[in-house]
């Protein structure tokens, strides 16, 4: 799970669930309202855990709802329950805790603060489930991406994949390493350096890619918030996921997408670059 997919709107989601659940432990009902079922509000003043209904319906189904959203956020890929997201779930289980607690409130004769509390909190978590994907403000990095360090990168004995600015080759780095060998290319040797003029201006070891723009340099990049990967044949499935903090390879662009490969080799088109950082 990375936490750094989590947005400003799984924030709002988390401090609603959060709200919720403190709800769940004040007066259901007003020191004024008559006798609900078994229980007398004049006297012992229930809250919503003295009645499963409304506990279940209501304010645990709201903080399984925000569970549900922000682990779905977190996972690295979608996971599915019944045919849907979990995340979708997640959603339609919020929107169902609000419509209950709604018709639940208009019922009553006399709220209580953990009835009215549970209401708002209710309304704003299902706000924000539904808004997020849509508000550009909701969808920004809740815990923002690190930020290049000044020294250079590849310092170390095995600098890894993924970290912009290692131009020089070492001792013992295959393909995949910013800056090492890299695979043969027409009327060139494994292990040979590719000529200058072949990556001016880009990282080390990177071509653009047979149909990409003329002036096309490769170029390091991250992105502010988790985004999907999706395959070069257009297929509308993601086959990965961009994560915050994490430094990846343009390779080409297509109109305003971008051609990126991942860690392990991996390359798709990135549909939606506003906001990406490079390196």
């Amino acid at each position: 799970m990375n936490i750094r997919s989590l947005t400003r709107g799984d924030g709002v989601v988390i401090g609603a669930a959060v709200l919720l659940f403190i709800a769940s432990f004040l007066s259901t009902y007003s020191a004024g309202d008559t006798c609900v079922g078994k229980y007398c509000p004049q006297t012992s003043g229930p809250n919503a855990w003295d009645g499963l209904a409304l506990l279940m319906s209501v304010y645990l189904a709201g903080v399984i709802a925000a569970a549900l959203i922000v682990v779905a956020r977190a996972l690295p890929q979608p996971r599915k329950f019944a045919g849907l997201e979990i995340g979708q779930v997640g959603a339609s289980l919020a929107l169902f805790a609000a419509w209950t607690s709604f018709w639940t409130i208009i019922d009553s004769r006399g709220a209580g603060a953990g009835l009215i509390l549970g209401l708002i909190a209710a309304l704003v978590l299902a706000g924000g489930a539904l808004a997020t994907p849509l508000v550009p403000a909701l969808k920004v990095a809740l815990i923002g991406a690190p930020k290049p360090q000044a020294a250079p990168y590849g310092a170390g004995p095995n600098p890894g994949y993924g970290y912009p600015g290692a131009q020089q080759q070492q001792a013992g780095q295959g393909y995949g390493y910013p800056g090492g060998q890299q695979q043969p290319q027409a009327g060139q040797t494994y292990g040979q350096q590719a000529p200058a003029d072949a990556t001016a201006g880009g990282p080390a070891g990177a071509t653009p890619a047979a149909g990409g723009p003329s002036d096309f340099a490769p170029f390091w990049f991250a992105v502010p918030v988790a985004r999907p990967l999706y395959g070069e044949d257009g297929s509308p499935s993601p086959i990965a996921e961009l994560a915050p903090g994490t430094w990846y390879l343009a390779v080409e662009q297509r109109g305003q997408a971008l051609i990126a490969q991942t860690q392990d080799g991996r390359r798709g088109v990135l549909q939606d670059t506003t906001g990406i950082q490079r390196g």
